[in-house]
């Protein structure tokens, strides 16, 4: 699946409260910072509220969101989301968008996905790859 990934300043679940009576969509997951199973993966406390992942329903699109844990420059907080099972496909994505590419996050295992990472490539766009378990 290809789909949009929102990135919002500490201010995500205002958004889809918004976004959803907009556009009378659904709001069908939501988990938060603190919800995370990971105890390596250290919270703090100010930060358990932000969302961790969201995902918004808009008839037959989806669009996915979450709290940003730094500042960024309103702009660069879209992504290409590519959710899949195909390992094949995003680890060959992944070789050859990562040439000359800003990493943002290794492409790793992560306690929700087989397989996780993201970067912003040579021509400026921010991809998000996860490789479903």
């Amino acid at each position: 699946m290809v789909s949009h990934y929102l990135i919002f300043n500490r201010n995500c679940q205002e958004a889809l409260e918004l976004y959803s009576k907009a556009f009378n969509a659904e709001i069908t997951e939501i988990k938060k910072y603190g919800d995370v199973p990971n105890p390596g993966f250290q919270v703090p406390e100010n930060d358990k509220n932000l969302v961790l992942h969201a995902r918004l329903k808009l008839g037959d699109i989806e669009i996915m969101c979450a709290d940003s844990e730094e500042r960024f420059q309103p702009g660069t907080n879209m992504y290409i989301s590519v959710t899949t099972k195909d390992l094949d496909l995003v680890k060959n994505a992944w070789n050859l968008l990562k040439q000359d590419a800003e990493i943002y996050m290794e492409l790793e295992p992560s306690f929700f996905a087989e397989l996780h990472g993201s970067l912003r490539d040579r021509f400026g766009i921010n991809w998000m790859f996860t490789v479903l378990k």
